[in-house]
This record gives C-alpha cells, structure tokens and sequence, in this order.
C-alpha cells in the first residue's frame, strides 16, 4: 500500500485529454493500465461488501433486541468513513512532499482533487487517481466497524457516531501515514502488507479502550466471577457475514498488491485462502479441547483470526508459513476471549481479540516467516508498540471525554427493554400477529 498523491486541482480538460499521453509517457499500455484499474476497482467492490458481513456477523452474534441499532451503525460507519477520508483523511494519510514534522505528521490539504497528471496517483500509474482513493476509503471506514462490535449493546448511539467520526478522520490516517504514507515507520523498514496492524490493530485498540471504559453489558458476569453466556441470536446469519468477509479478503488482500500483477495476486490469494482455513482448524482445536465442546462461533472467528493474522504478511510468506500463522491465530483467538472474560472484558463479538490480538501476531510474524531477510522481527515489534501506544491512547481520550461530558452508556432500563426500542423506537424482528390483534 505504499504510496504518495500530491492534491491538484480538478481540471476537466485535462482530466479527459491526459489518459492517452500518460501511457506514451509512462510506457503503460492502454491494456495493461485498464486491467491493472479493473482490478483494483473489483478489489475495491469486494472491500465494501465486507461491511455487509461485518453488520450480519456482529448482529447475528449479538441479541434479537439489538439488531436494528447494530445494523444503524454499521450503515452509517461506512457514510462516515468515505465522507471523512474524502473531506481530510486521504490528504492526511498520503501528505505527498507536505511533511510538517519530520515524518510523524503530514497534511496535503482539504478534499480530494486530482495529481499533475491528472488521472493517476504518483506512485501509481497503473490505475486511476479515483480508483486509488476509493479502494483507500474502504479501509478507512473498517477501523470503525471493528469498534462498533466491541462495544455493542450498551453504547449510546450518539456517542459511538461522534467517536467513529474523529477516530476515522484523525487517528486512522496519521497512523497509516507513517507507514503506507512514506513516513517514519516506512523507513525503518516496518511491514504490514494489507494492514494487520494498521487497519485491524488500530481498530482493535480503539475497541479496547471503549470495551474498558463502558464496562460490561449487565448480567455478563455472575458475583463469583463466572461469565453467563449471552447467546447470539442469529447464527446462520452470522455464519453468512463470516463467508461474505472471507469473500471481502480477497480484495482486502489481492487489491493490496496495487496491480493485476497474475504472479503475486494468486499468491496472495492463496496465502490469505489457507490462513483463513487453518484459522478455523484453530480455533475449533482449542475450543473442542479446552472448552470441552465444538463452538460455531469460535470457528467463525477462527476464520476471520486467520485472515487478520496473514494480512500483514500475505506477499511475503510462503503458502506452508501461511497455514502456520494461520493456525497458531485461530488457537489465540480462543485463549484471547478466554482472558478478556477473566478481565472481564466484555466483548459481545470477539472483535478484540481477533483483530487486535491476531493483528499484532500477524504483524510480528512477518518478521519471523518472511522470505526477505530485510523483514526484521524487533522492526515490526517497534511498529506494533508504536501504533498501541498512539491509537489506544486517543481512543482512550476521546472516548473519556464523551463519557464525562454526554455520557456513553445508555441507562440500565434501555438496555434490558433494547436499544432498537430505546434508540430508534423500532425494531428488526416485531411481532406482526401482536400487531394484528
């Protein structure tokens, strides 16, 4: 994902007039530009149609009374993020030559336009300028998402736009900026190929930082510190959103190599394929062993544990490292739900866990199973430290200043009535033969 735009102004004439002499400039074929845009255009499709599964896995594991109010924010996270990455986090995330402080903090000026070329980015000429920032959005707008099932069932709606809404415009493209934006990160070497620590970890340290502060959902845990199960209620919809999302992965991935490149799209595709089925394997071995019993919802995230730990690395591991990497997440992934529960932690769907926790392994993996001996573990450590301390610690902020100020908590009795009847006086699943009589 490395790479730099320089923010012009949209030129119509140039714009239509440019394409043709780019190609004899560049020496880009006119097939080979097309191609290379057409697939990251159906890279960029795929990446959106992952806040479907998003939405469909995090409501069909959370409860029926809650289904409206889950599928709300997933809908607007999305509006939020492309709107947000358009009016500031694009130009902040790739600042081009517009560094203020060394290569911590860059800013290449409100709104999207177009580069001096007109239709390409700089770093790019294989495909377009709006292509380019329409796959980037994507990303963007799945930092938020993540947040959003951690701290389901019991935050205020209000609060949780207005954090989604600073979170995506500020903290997600500063911290990518210092790597796929050229910055400090970027050369010292860090490695993270499709964001398992740039889109998932900094999610997940978001989610963690509202999960502590908004304190579990009520009934969560028994006086003697046993966890009472809160069941899903929708799992054959949940299992849907976790196919949809590996479907999505393969643009999240495949789109990541920046070009239809046959060689190291199929190898991406591969690794971030056999991840994703050792992650099932995974978790369903901890689960079936240590929890005595095959859990539906352990494999369902054991798949999507597996796809967060190869994303940082899928260019650039072999197809038996990526089995491995994939298998040892599924396994944490258990462990990690296991000891959130102990901290009583309550995450409704397992998204920190399988976000940060297997973001961070997927991250520090690369420099131990990378084929480049330039990929180097105490690196991507460095990244993994660098990017906690920054994303958990404005999360943490902003998510203390919304609780000391509007509150972020809905009251105990909307919480046991729902939030579909509390904060939207509607409801996904109403009893029409109620209605009726």
């Amino acid at each position: 994902m490395k790479r730099i735009q320089h923010k012009f102004p949209l030129g119509i004439v140039v714009f239509l007039a440019l394409p043709f002499a780019l190609f004899a400039e560049e020496k880009v074929s006119q097939d080979l530009f097309t191609t290379n845009n057409l697939w990251m255009m159906i890279s960029t499709f795929l990446v959106f149609i992952m806040h479907l599964g998003f939405a469909t896995v995090e409501s069909g594991l959370c409860q029926a009374k809650n289904t409206a109010n889950i599928l709300f924010k997933n809908i607007l996270v999305v509006a939020i993020g492309l709107l947000t990455y358009a009016f500031l986090g694009f130009n902040l995330m790739y600042p081009g030559e517009n560094w203020v402080i060394g290569k911590f903090l860059g800013f290449g000026g409100i709104g999207i336009g177009t580069d001096e070329k007109g239709v390409t980015s700089d770093y790019n000429v294989g495909y377009t300028y709006w292509t380019d920032f329409l796959f980037q959005a994507m990303f963007a707008a799945t930092a938020a998402t993540i947040v959003s099932g951690a701290v389901a069932e019991r935050i205020k709606l209000k609060a949780f736009l207005i954090f989604s809404t600073f979170y995506v415009m500020l903290v997600y493209p500063i911290a990518g900026s210092w790597n796929w934006g050229g910055g400090w990160l970027k050369e010292r070497g860090f490695v993270d190929f499709a964001g398992s620590t740039l889109v998932h970890s900094v999610g997940g340290w978001g989610a963690l930082a509202g999960v502590i502060l908004l304190g579990p959902r009520l009934g969560k845990y028994r006086d003697d510190g046993t966890v009472k199960p809160i069941l899903g209620h929708n799992l054959p919809l949940a299992t849907i959103g976790m196919f949809m999302l590996w479907l999505g992965w393969f643009g999240f991935n495949g789109g990541s190599v920046l070009s239809a490149d046959p060689g190291k799209v199929s190898l991406v595709l591969v690794t971030t394929s056999l991840a994703a089925a050792a992650g099932i394997i995974g978790a369903v071995i901890a689960s079936w062993f240590f929890g005595k019993r095959p859990d539906l919802s352990m494999a369902l995230n054991g798949s999507l544990a597996g796809l967060v730990g190869i994303t940082a690395g899928a260019d650039t591991v072999t197809p038996g490292s990526s089995v491995v990497i994939g298998l040892i997440a599924g396994i944490l992934v258990y462990f990690s739900v296991v000891f959130l529960d102990k901290l009583k932690l309550d995450d409704p769907v397992g998204a920190i866990s399988v976000h940060l926790t297997c973001g961070i392994w997927g991250t520090l993996a690369v420099g131990i199973f990378s084929v480049n001996p330039d990929h180097k573990f105490l690196t991507q450590l460095l990244g993994v430290f660098a990017y906690g301390v920054f994303s958990f610690a404005l999360a943490l902020l902003f998510f203390f200043i919304l609780k000391v100020t509007m509150g972020i908590r809905v009251s105990r009795d909307e919480e046991i009535l729902g939030l579909d009847v509390g904060e939207h006086g509607n409801e996904a699943y109403p009893d029409f033969q109620l209605t009726i009589r």
